[in-house]
């Protein structure tokens, strides 16, 4: 593994990671197909679909904690939508990493495809008046909650992701949680799903352990300087980052795919 390796993946975990803390993803969104297609334009690598997906189940773990621990501060973290999404996702997503193992390599990137398709429709969906309401007056069902991030977690899964690029969408359009509240408690939710991820992808023997080490300092590093950018944003502007990301994304893996 020479220096240009090191920097090229460093750099994708890095710019991943960023946006992670800055949009309360947990960044594969990103980092699935920049892993996919970059490094062998380059010439340095050519990771197959199970190797950027253990990769970045891993990746995810670590960028989603830190980009919570850059929010525990602030009454953003909704301990309740935590609990009931946490635990659904986690059951989906090990359920998910297993299954993957007998999965192809065109069946794992058509799962992300879908995915990613369903979250950037629903972006574009108005998301009129979720930013006024209180903090402490944030309420929402229960376990239409659950049952939604159960299936998330179990597509998720599949992919190594941690489902928050479809979370974040669901928790701003079909529960009306608000958009701070919606990347800080996502973060907490990715963390948790990461778990079940990580564990059936390192069980299964889908984990490419030197990129993933270089991956994770660079999450360490990123996602807590993007986790504060994020702050400081026009919450619409955050809305719309995440939405042209997910559709730009979205048409790139449909594109490979199709070819």
């Amino acid at each position: 593994m020479d220096i240009t390796f090191i920097i090229t993946i460093f750099l994708i975990g890095f710019i991943g990671s960023y946006v992670s803390g800055m949009l309360g993803i947990g960044g594969s969104i990103i980092k699935y197909p920049l892993l996919l297609y970059i490094p062998p334009i380059f010439g340095i690598a050519a990771f197959s679909a199970h190797d950027v997906s253990g990769i970045s189940a891993v990746q995810v773990l670590f960028a989603s904690i830190a980009g919570v621990w850059a929010y525990r501060k602030g009454g953003y973290l909704n301990k309740t939508l935590i609990i009931y999404m946490g635990g659904s996702v986690l059951i989906g997503s090990v359920i998910g990493s297993f299954g993957s193992q007998s999965m192809s390599e065109d069946g794992i990137n058509m799962v992300y495809g879908v995915l990613a398709l369903i979250a950037a429709v629903m972006m574009f969906i108005p998301k009129k008046g979720i930013d006024n309401i209180p903090l402490n007056e944030v309420k929402f069902n229960k376990w239409l909650a659950a049952i939604l991030a159960l299936i998330v977690g179990l597509g998720s899964g599949v992919v190594g992701a941690a489902g928050g690029f479809l979370l974040v969408p669901i928790m701003l359009v079909v529960l009306k949680i608000p958009t701070r509240v919606t990347i800080a408690s996502s973060l907490a939710i990715t963390f948790i799903s990461s778990i079940g991820a990580t564990v059936g992808k390192v069980t299964t023997g889908q984990v490419d352990y030197y990129p993933a080490l270089i991956m994770i300092v660079a999450s360490i590093i990123a996602s807590p300087l993007g986790a504060m950018a994020g702050k400081k944003m026009n919450t619409k502007i955050l809305q719309i980052i995440l939405a042209v990301l997910i559709l730009a994304t979205t048409v790139k893996i449909w594109l490979g795919i199709l070819a």
